[in-house]
């Protein structure tokens, strides 16, 4: 063996080990991103209250959990990203998407969209909801380590509300598709507020949002509270973690084609994930 070999020690083998393994050095986070993506799930709650018209007849005010048995907690993916081309300007897009179904006795009569459905009548529901939230914030103020600007978003919810008789008040069963009501609803919630996001240390990073809106337009009237709170950590450069909680609030009443009716929910629950970000 050549002397070159015999005199290599195992403190200097270990020494090589730790060099390579070492994680590299994670650098400041800055308050604001160029560019970020999250991935993610989203703990939700999702509380519905809705009555849907139909023809001459108002329609009952239902709850989807307590008249429906439709379980308004889930756990969804979400996913995300942000974008500032210019300094002072940030635009944002999430997306998840949210769905129930059960089947339940009715304890009360039901008039969804013109149909009356019976107490003691079985009847099977579902709702599936598309929910898109968009935003722009004007970093206003951008320093060192916090940043602070107006924000205006948007959630739009692509609401799906499904009923069918499944048996009668008397236990007989109904053919599949003989009697169901269905309804479509476009709902956007903009909110006017502010933003904020802080760096107390360098790998980790502090954020909220707050907005309100209330309007009276055409077919929509509505008003809508919005709140998020979050923290970030990046134990690397470009990579790290992600804790939100968030809170919409919205009542509406909508007089549209295809739905009218009132239409009052409240979107709220735990997010975390994995970001990748520059």
């Amino acid at each position: 063996m050549s002397n070159r070999f015999r005199n290599w020690k195992p403190s200097a083998t270990l020494a090589l080990l730790a060099v390579v393994c070492a994680p590299l050095p994670a650098l400041a986070v800055d308050p604001l991103d160029t560019f970020s993506v999250k991935l993610g799930g989203y703990a939700s709650r999702f509380d519905t209250e809705v009555s849907i018209d139909g023809g001459s007849l108002d329609g009952t005010k239902i709850d989807l959990s307590r008249d429906l048995d439709i379980d308004p907690d889930n756990t969804i993916g979400l996913v995300g990203f942000t974008w500032r081309p210019f300094e002072h300007h940030e635009f944002g897009l999430n997306y998840y998407r949210d769905d129930a179904s059960a089947s339940k006795v009715l304890e009360r009569d039901i008039t969804i969209d013109g149909d009356l459905y019976e107490a003691q009548a079985t009847v099977s529901a579902e709702r599936d909801v598309d929910i898109y939230e968009a935003s722009y914030t004007w970093w206003a103020a951008s320093r060192e380590n916090w940043a602070l600007g107006p924000r205006l978003g948007v959630v739009w919810y692509k609401l799906r509300l499904g009923l069918e008789l499944e048996a009668d008040i008397n236990g007989n069963p109904v053919a599949d598709g003989a009697f169901t009501s269905k309804a479509e609803a476009d709902v956007p919630a903009p909110a006017i507020g502010g933003g904020w996001r802080w760096t107390p240390a360098e790998n980790w990073r502090f954020s909220a949002d707050l907005g309100w809106f209330s309007t009276d337009i055409n077919d929509i009237d509505a008003s809508v509270t919005y709140g998020r709170a979050g923290v970030e950590w990046y134990p690397w450069d470009n990579w790290g973690f992600w804790l939100d909680v968030t809170a919409n609030q919205i009542d509406a009443e909508l007089k549209k084609d295809n739905y009218s009716g009132d239409l009052d929910f409240s979107d709220e629950g735990v997010r975390l994930g994995v970001s990748y970000r520059f």
